[in-house]
């Protein structure tokens, strides 16, 4: 099995923001979702919400027999914690490299970098 550089792989990830973006969701409205783009097994789906669910990041009540998940943590927190891990795994713990390997990719627009001196700024006038 190929080891994730984050405690969530990638279709826990994709099912985290699927139940993100609904509040919450049943297997069959997250797997339909996911139908979308690809095909997926129903129990696929099943066992990898059980799976967040036993790793703290959806939580669920039953409505009848079926099991409605739902966010356990705030999507931010969950975020912030991946970060932190990756920061440390790849950039050795330093903000600064992650930030620098970020500002300098492909996929940075001049309004991106400018959102983000802002942002920065913003910042620094809260302190």
């Amino acid at each position: 099995m190929k080891k994730s550089l984050t405690p969530l792989g990638e279709t826990e990830m994709e099912v985290l923001h699927h139940v993100w973006d609904l509040g919450e969701a049943t297997v069959k409205q997250v797997r339909k979702r996911i139908l979308e783009n690809r095909e997926v097994a129903y129990t696929t789906i099943m066992t990898v919400m059980k799976n967040l669910a036993e790793k703290g990041y959806l939580k669920y009540r039953k409505d009848g027999v079926t099991y409605v998940y739902s966010p356990a943590q705030k999507p931010e927190s969950v975020q912030s914690s991946l970060i932190k891990d990756l920061m440390k795994k790849v950039f050795k713990g330093s903000p600064k490299q992650l930030i620098q390997t970020l500002v300098k990719s492909d996929d940075m627009t001049t309004d991106d970098l400018n959102e983000i001196k802002q942002m920065i700024d913003d910042m620094e006038d809260e302190q």
